[in-house]
């Protein structure tokens, strides 16, 4: 049975994929380039979700507007967990929150078909001071994901469900440190802050 607070990724060595949604400008520039350029924001927080699943459920499998491209973003392992470090969890205190430089956020995890499931899939915000550390250290790599979403939502809808299950990608257990799992993993989910549900830009 899956805990109900555990970080699922898909990850290998030396990298962790964490996956976000954008319109087609900011999406094509960034791969273009191999990484995250203008008109990418570099002044607000950018938000990344280990679960491709929940990501669908958000963005209506790209068919939300400016949430049509879905990349996955390669990052170092190292800067998976350096950005983890100084996270706050979105149910702290308020003010400890506003001057977090990293917010982490649990939602209910979703099934392909978007039912809410027992157990929670994580959120990272990285805040406006590390967004260009993110963005030109830490991401090694960015595929667009859009043709793969978009096979597996037909498939969805024609009720071959079996047929995309097998188009996602694959996601396991997360081997947090010690440290970061007893902080960041344990307590209650966020069930309604809505300040932050409207601030997560995907």
């Amino acid at each position: 049975m899956t805990p109900p607070y555990q970080i699922r990724a898909g990850y290998d060595a030396r990298t962790t994929v964490v996956h976000q949604a954008y319109g087609p400008a900011i999406a094509d520039a960034a791969l273009r380039a191999g990484r995250f350029v203008a008109p990418f924001l570099f002044r607000r927080m950018t938000w990344i979700k280990p679960s491709f699943r929940w990501l669908m459920h958000r963005g209506n499998w790209a068919r939300k507007a400016g949430q049509e491209r879905v990349l996955a973003v390669r990052m170092t392992r190292e800067g998976w967990e350096e950005a983890l470090s100084p996270a706050t969890l979105t149910t702290a205190d308020p003010a400890a929150v506003a001057e977090a430089p990293v917010h982490v956020q649990w939602d209910p995890e979703r099934s392909p078909r978007g039912a809410a499931l027992n157990h929670y899939s994580v959120q990272v915000g990285i805040g406006r001071h590390l967004i260009r550390t993110f963005a030109d250290d830490w991401v090694v790599g960015l595929t667009d994901l859009t043709p793969r979403v978009r096979k597996a939502a037909t498939l969805l809808q024609t009720g071959r469900a079996a047929q995309a299950q097998r188009l996602l990608p694959p996601e396991r257990a997360y081997p947090l440190p010690r440290e970061l799992e007893r902080r960041l993993c344990v307590g209650r989910a966020d069930p309604a802050p809505e300040r932050y549900r409207r601030a997560v830009a995907v």
